[in-house]
Order: structure tokens, then sequence, then C-alpha cells
């Protein structure tokens, strides 16, 4: 059997040619002297030596994946790892998708905010929310301010009644700190609803 010696970062093939990622050991990358085999359809076949296993990988033109490194001895598994690594990676991209779904945006207002500048940042969260993006409304306090926490209260109840059409008050306000925050979700199908007291008012 021949011992290849790769860099962490290099990547091997498998016994079928299919090119394989080197943070999983598999195929002649498992040094140990016998492992605890699982079959292809998870079927224990028991302790082998891993001459053996590498011989019933080779003869089902499969691959002898290791799947549990910390064991004694380690787990390893008959599968076409080029499959697994392609069904792994389509898993990974559709999380990515979900991900991008539910992404959270910022928006951020003082509480004494003017006219002009509260319809700007109106049409900031309209735009996030017609996105399809969750947006996360922050009133920041400075000063004699935060004694005042009704001001911001009042604030992101009215946001959240002007953007009623489009988004849905998620988590309703709540102190922070300096500052108040609220979480309004794009609306999906139902009814919405007005901003709850804060979460630690009184």
């Amino acid at each position: 059997m021949t011992v290849r010696v790769s860099a962490p970062s290099r990547q091997t093939t498998s016994i079928r040619g299919d090119p394989i990622s080197t943070e999983t050991r598999i195929n002649d990358r498992i040094r140990v002297p016998e492992v605890r085999l699982v079959g292809p359809n998870g079927e224990q076949v028991g302790i082998v030596r891993i001459e053996d296993a590498l011989r019933l990988a080779q003869e089902a033109e499969l691959d002898l994946v290791e799947v549990a490194a910390q064991a004694r001895p380690p787990v390893c598994k008959l599968m076409d790892y080029g499959k697994f690594k392609y069904e792994s990676a389509q898993k990974a991209r559709e999380s990515r998708r979900n991900q991008q779904l539910t992404t959270i945006k910022e928006q951020k207002l003082r509480p004494k905010i003017d006219t002009h500048d509260y319809e700007t940042k109106k049409r900031n969260v309209v735009r996030f929310l017609e996105g399809g993006n969750k947006v996360k409304v922050t009133i920041m306090f400075r000063g004699r301010e935060q004694s005042r926490p009704e001001l911001g209260f009042r604030l992101l109840q009215r946001l959240a009644e002007d953007v009623a059409e489009l988004g849905t008050v998620e988590a309703a306000p709540k102190q922070d700190g300096r500052n108040m925050t609220m979480v309004i979700a794009p609306n999906k199908k139902g009814p919405t609803r007005k901003a709850a007291a804060p979460a630690d008012a009184g």
C-alpha cells in the first residue's frame, strides 16, 4: 500500500478519481492498524484490519471514510465520498439561501428626530421590508434623553404603524442600555399588529 503525505491545505483523490477535501481522512490517509467498519447501508461490519477495510472499499468501488476519528478504534464507513461531498455542498448552499432570506438590516434613529429625517429613515425601513429583510430599529438615547424612554417607545410605535402594510413587529420595543430596539419582519399572510409595550417598561 502506498502512503501519501499531504499538507492540510492540499487535496487528494478518491479511489474512483473524485477530488476530495483533506479535512476528513479517507482511504490511504487513514493510518491506523484497525478500524471499526460500517457498511454502505449503515450495517455494522465490526473491527477489521485497515488493509482489509481498504480492500473492501476497492472491491465495492467506494471510499473508506473516517467518520469518528476520536473513537478507539476509529469508526470508518464505506461510502461514495464524491456523492457525499456533493450532497453536503448542496445542503450548505440551501442553508446560505435561507440565511439570506432572513437578513436583518438595521436603522438607527434619535428620539427627537425631525420630520424630514424621520421620513428618510422610514423610506429605508420600507425598502428593507420590500426586499424581504427583517429590520432592527434602534433608538439611540444621549444624556438626559435616557430618562425619557417613552419618547423612544412612541417613535417606534409610530414607525410600526406607518409600515404596518409591509411589516409586523416581531420583537417588541426593548430597552438595551442607552438604546431601545424593535424588530420588524416583512409581512407574510395574515393581519398585522401594533407595537406592544416595552418589555421592561414601568
